[in-house]
């Protein structure tokens, strides 16, 4: 029968080791959990009635609980308590609980007690993922695009199975215009796009074009990818931080950059989009200036409560650079992506490219030309942007049922949502997660370096797992939460 004290949190006995009141409770509770005494799921008495039953200070217990919240090895939540952490613990085997054990003496002639070994926690394999900007890989539309292919390879003429020029297969440049311009927005002309790799390799050589151009400085958003920012600085770009309130990037604090990077219709990670008023004042001083304006419409397909924001390219296409993948309406592993460029700058990109096609195959390039032409791609846009909406919505509603204390935000559009969280509790609820099985990101790791802590959250993107792993991973991630 399991004792009171295992169930239901009521009394604890712990033995405090070491020299410290504080890292004595700790150790002694780590090896409670180590070695399945205390079972995951057990509720610990309150920092105030332990303190009382071991004669420390109140605050003590509070500090060692925190800190073993924020190692993993314990869970807090609001009206629940303080609790072991539902993990993997193994027990020891025979002989590894101690070391030293009653043999030896201390110098004074007493003999020494049983000292815990101190054991690097284990933590659980991820067995979910919740990273932002990752689609469902098992809704490629496989099907679709082995028939897009045969039909694309059967017409290819000839020479388009040889080496191929820098601007990419006009056939898919030539869909691309009319996609663009009519689900984005886009004035796009077959002559001013580049295909590119995937959307870092077009920020490559745009970077390339802009050192060219004697460009200094590249302004970005508060929040973004660190893989964009270092890009820019390795080709000698300095990336000041433009400033954000409640409404977005501060878009006034503009000065003389030579450009800025911009998530315009769906800020990553945040999730707003720029406001009109904002959206014109950018493009009004990239007009004053000579700047660039570099569009990252990552997700601008993805809008689940109105129509998709148009891009901002269709204000000034001579002084904005427009730039889509195809990573997550269909897949990254395609590596396909385009640049819609003033008419200035087509010269300097393709020089920048090279004299032929040595990153994207043609195939690829042919096959999904046919793939948008025949309208495939946007039934399957419509497809995911339905099952993307019902995974928002599950998200919502488990939040609202089991963590009625967190605030959602960025839900608009987009592949993941911003988790509002108490403050100081960004890093324990990321620790928390991982020992449940979960992989998940903080805000802070979308922070740029040069822009103080801010707000304390998860972004969630909730497009990542299958069908069959969803629920699990939803469940995971409300276990993990205060």
């Amino acid at each position: 029968m399991t004792d009171s004290w295992a169930t239901f949190g009521a009394d604890l006995h712990v033995e405090l080791r070491g020299p410290g009141l504080r890292s004595g409770l700790m150790d002694a509770l780590r090896e409670a959990v180590r070695t399945g005494r205390l079972a995951p799921g057990t509720r610990l008495p309150s920092s105030r009635s332990l303190a009382a039953d071991l004669g420390i200070a109140r605050n003590t217990v509070a500090d060692a609980y925190a800190e073993l919240v924020a190692e993993g090895w314990l869970t807090a939540r609001q009206g629940s308590g303080t609790r072991v952490a539902r993990r993997a613990a193994p027990r020891p085997g025979p002989g590894t609980g101690v070391r030293g054990g009653s043999r030896g003496a201390s110098r004074g002639g007493a003999q020494a007690g049983p000292v815990p070994v101190r054991r690097p926690p284990v933590r659980r394999p991820a067995a979910h993922t919740l990273h932002p900007g990752t689609p469902d890989l098992g809704s490629f539309p496989r099907g679709e695009w082995l028939k897009a292919a045969r039909r694309a390879l059967t017409s290819a003429p000839h020479e388009a199975l040889g080496y191929g020029e820098p601007h990419g297969r006009i056939e898919l440049r030539t869909v691309l215009a009319d996609y663009l311009a009519r689900a984005r927005g886009v004035y796009a002309h077959p002559d001013r796009i580049v295909v590119c790799s995937g959307f870092v390799h077009g920020l490559r050589l745009m970077a390339q074009v802009l050192r060219g151009r004697q460009v200094r400085d590249v302004a970005v958003e508060s929040y973004g990818l660190d893989i964009h920012w270092n890009l820019l600085t390795e080709a000698g770009l300095r990336t000041p931080a433009l400033p954000f309130d409640e409404h977005g990037t501060r878009v006034g604090a503009l000065g003389r950059q030579g450009a800025v990077l911009m998530t315009p219709a769906h800020q990553f990670p945040l999730g707003g989009a720029l406001p009109p008023d904002r959206r014109a004042e950018v493009v009004d001083w990239a007009r004053r200036t000579g700047a660039l304006i570099l569009e990252d419409d990552y997700d601008g397909e993805f809008r689940y409560d109105r129509q998709p924001v148009g891009a901002l390219q269709g204000l000034d296409p001579e002084r904005v650079v427009y730039l889509g993948t195809a990573s997550k309406s269909l897949t990254p592993g395609l590596r396909l992506g385009w640049m819609v460029l003033p008419e200035a700058l087509v010269g300097d990109v393709l020089a920048a490219k090279g004299h032929s096609e040595w990153v994207s195959s043609a195939l690829d390039q042919l096959t999904l030309a046919e793939f948008i032409r025949s309208g495939a791609y946007d039934r399957h846009v419509r497809g995911m942007r339905l099952r993307y909406r019902r995974r928002r919505d599950q998200l919502v509603a488990a939040l609202a049922e089991r963590a009625p204390d967190i605030r959602v935000t960025g839900i608009a559009a987009g592949l993941h949502a911003v988790l509002e969280l108490p403050p100081g509790m960004e890093r324990s609820v990321v620790q928390s997660a991982a020992w449940q099985g979960l992989a998940v990101q903080g805000l802070d790791r979308f922070r740029h370096p040069d822009v103080p802590p801010g707000r304390d959250a998860l972004v969630v993107g909730y497009a990542t797992p299958t069908d069959s792993a969803w629920a699990g991973a939803l469940d995971a991630l409300c276990r993990a939460l205060p």
